[in-house]
């Protein structure tokens, strides 16, 4: 069964800026709004990143042209950190995202 895609989350696509625009702890500064397909966390994918101290909170599908190797996605306010990226096939791309503190 073909499984439709949705992309009815907006979310915002950061990196950092290099060099970073001031000292201290980095801060992602340039933002790019992208749609995006929410998807849950499933149970293996929980269990295999605590295993190596990572905790997926979401995973989102994005159109694989709007990546660009973005380091940072911001969704309903909150900043999280792409911990795994991976190619669903040719025009889509799984983001797998941690709290970034």
């Amino acid at each position: 069964m073909y499984n439709k895609r949705h992309f009815d989350e907006t979310l915002e696509l950061g990196v950092i800026p290099n060099p970073p625009i001031y000292e201290g702890p980095p801060i992602p500064t340039e933002w790019i709004t992208v749609y995006a397909e929410l998807k849950s966390v499933g149970r293996t994918e929980f269990y295999s990143a605590a295993g190596v101290g990572i905790k997926p909170e979401k995973i989102f599908e994005i159109h694989s042209f709007e990546f660009g190797n973005h380091e940072y996605v911001r969704h309903d306010g909150i900043v999280y950190k792409i911990t795994r990226s991976y190619s669903v096939d040719s025009d889509i791309i799984e983001l797998v995202v941690s709290a970034w503190a």
